[in-house]
């Protein structure tokens, strides 16, 4: 049995794969399975698989017709024989030492779940920037989402953890298969943080993700509402846990929220009319059933989501203005970002970090 079998999903992504596969053939933790999982490419892509394939016995390509995100996660994980599970998209690429360390983090501590932060990466200019989204304050503790509910608000970044595989099968965590859909890490994440009972964080990053690529699941404007259908699988999840719908379910609904807006954001003008008016009718039954009280408004700005449910047909103005300070926000990070760490303070200018 191998220390961790790291899961590799491939569609379509010749330009940026042996990128991918040579980051993790030549980790520095060598007791590795590399599971290739090929969604039926039409470019070069599995070609390329066999070709590393034929270097490295470590390496194991699955190549089926195309289903989906879920139903390829899903046969990865259902292969995997290692001790921990690994998941590297395969337009991205990881630091040399990322499994070696995150492995002993969770060997170390028992965990169910050991997570890095990452570095956002952009290949015109080869520029990263670090994400900074796992706190210093935060690293190396014992915890999980019941002490801490902000685990459940990190982003899904399934790519930066490695995931005991006993744990992931005692609770059967697979991905959503939706066919054709985006957003399939959101219920994941969600679940594995949500019955994981031994959390620990690093605030090191490891992994690069490649924010243009522009054929990424992510980038596209027509999977309008499979993010609907990824916070209505977290319902149904919840519902089977009344326990941790009891401590979670607000946390959901706040998620929910910012990931609508995030999607409505990115969708074509001509579809976020409808798309409103949905996110709308959703948040009116959950402000009328009395659920979204305090702990829903001190993440939610009370006054934008009352223009939502009252006056939905305004909202796109709300929505501009958002867009906005994110956009600002992101330059301004992008530039020059503040952090501490280890109680010192840091500074990141153009990416760099300057200490």
């Amino acid at each position: 049995m191998a220390k961790v079998s790291v899961i590799v999903p491939v569609y379509n992504v010749e330009k940026y794969l042996k990128d991918c596969i040579e980051s993790i053939r030549t980790q520095s933790l060598e007791d590795l399975e590399i599971i290739c999982v090929n969604d039926g490419s039409t470019d070069s892509s599995l070609e390329i698989l066999n070709d590393f394939a034929g270097q490295d016995s470590r390496i194991i390509v699955i190549n089926k017709a195309n289903s989906g995100y879920g139903h390829t996660m899903n046969m990865g994980l259902n292969a995997a024989t290692g001790e921990y599970i690994g998941i590297i998209e395969s337009d991205d690429f990881a630091c040399k030492n990322m499994f070696e360390d995150l492995y002993k983090l969770a060997k170390d501590n028992d965990a169910d779940i050991a997570k890095g932060d990452w570095f956002n990466y952009w290949s015109k200019n080869k520029f990263a920037r670090k994400n900074n989204r796992i706190s210093s304050a935060k690293a190396f503790q014992l915890t999980n989402s019941k002490k801490d509910k902000s685990l459940l608000r990190i982003n899904p970044s399934v790519w930066s953890a490695v995931y005991k595989r006993e744990f992931l099968n005692k609770y059967n965590i697979r991905f959503l298969e939706t066919p054709g859909a985006s957003y399939q890490d959101l219920a994941f994440s969600f679940k594995v943080f949500a019955l994981a009972e031994r959390v620990i964080l690093t605030d090191k990053a490891y992994l690069y993700y490649r924010q243009d690529n522009m054929n990424s699941s992510v980038k596209s404007k027509t999977k309008v509402y499979c993010v609907c259908d990824e916070y209505d699988e977290i319902d149904r999840f919840l519902d089977e846990y009344p326990d941790l719908k009891f401590e979670f379910k607000v946390q959901e609904e706040i998620n929910r929220y910012n990931g609508y807006v995030s999607s409505v954001l990115r969708i074509d003008d001509c579809v976020k009319p409808e798309f409103i008016k949905v996110f709308s009718e959703h948040f009116k039954q959950e402000y009328a059933s009395g659920l979204l009280g305090n702990e829903f408004f001190k993440k939610i700005n009370r006054k934008e989501f009352m223009t939502l449910i009252n006056k939905p047909e305004k909202y796109i103005k709300v929505l501009k203005s958002i867009e906005r300070k994110r956009k600002f926000n992101q330059l301004r990070k992008n530039i020059l970002s503040i952090h501490f760490r280890n109680g010192k303070l840091n500074l990141t200018v153009f990416g760099k970090e300057v200490i």
